[in-house]
């Protein structure tokens, strides 16, 4: 189910979805692979992965691999599910070149591709890379200029995309992130409690307001908790607070898919008429 198909028989609310988040980290590509393929057997809605050099936790020098190629793979593997990155630091890459890369996967899946950004902050990836860190403001500013530069590519390019590739902006900022979120969004994927979440998409309501968006129009996305608890207590409370994309976190090499397995379950019984 895309963004665009947005209400659910039930409440007439926007569906909710499940997403999967592979972490590329600590695992052999043949994992990965097995691992997208259960996904989508599965029934989950989005699969992504994380855009980063090296493994986030455990040994800093263990296995990993480079989302984007990885990413292409996954498009030829697959055939329902959406695909994208959760996020790629718009540092990393030229915007025109990201767009044209995105527009590329986005024909390579069939339409079902979703370009992930946010404005970076994994030091080591920059440094190691050759890129300049530079600041958090530095780094938003960058974000807010290639927003619409992304845009603006992707309406040159020949052949165009498929469909409007949906726009997903990670990060939580409220002065900047969040109304980069309303100006060019269509998916926001924050962090935080349900109160917490809650009063964020009340800020990007606002934000919405001054940008002449409708508020409606952007998908509101979280990260399961990864702890033990009750699932469908835990996805009521975020679905109260307004979040209907809901991403369960996985790690290599064995991508426990039993959690993930549980919160399609909620999701269904959420979505199911009567």
């Amino acid at each position: 189910m895309s963004p665009e198909q947005v209400t659910s028989p039930r409440s007439g609310r926007r569906a909710v979805r499940i997403g999967v988040h592979l972490k590329p980290q600590h695992a052999q590509y043949a994992d990965l692979r097995r691992a997208v393929a259960a996904a989508e057997e599965a029934g989950v809605d989005l699969v992504t992965t994380w855009d980063h050099f090296y493994p986030l936790t455990g040994d800093p020098a263990g296995e990993h691999f480079e989302s984007w190629t990885m990413l292409g793979a996954w498009a030829q593997a697959t055939s329902r599910v959406e695909l994208g990155t959760l996020v790629s630091s718009v540092g990393y890459r030229n915007p025109d070149l990201l767009a044209d890369m995105a527009r590329t996967l986005d024909h390579v899946s069939g339409g079902r591709f979703i370009l992930g950004i946010g404005a970076g902050w994994a030091e080591r990836d920059y440094l190691e890379y050759g890129y300049d860190f530079g600041s958090v403001g530095s780094r938003l500013a960058m974000l807010e200029a290639a927003l619409p530069r992304i845009e603006a590519r992707w309406a040159r390019l020949n052949p165009a995309p498929t469909r409007k590739i949906p726009i997903l902006i990670g990060g939580g900022g409220v002065k900047k992130t969040l109304r980069y979120t309303a100006r060019h969004a269509d998916i926001w994927h924050g962090f935080g409690t349900p109160d917490e979440l809650a009063h964020k998409h009340a800020v990007l309501d606002e934000w919405c307001a001054v940008e002449g968006r409708d508020p409606a129009a952007i998908e509101r996305a979280t990260a399961a908790d990864d702890g033990p608890g009750d699932r469908g207590e835990q996805g009521d409370a975020l679905l109260a607070a307004g979040t209907t994309l809901i991403t369960v976190r996985t790690d290599g090499p064995r991508y426990d898919f039993g959690p993930l397995r549980e919160w399609i379950a909620w999701r269904d019984e959420r979505n199911t008429p009567g």
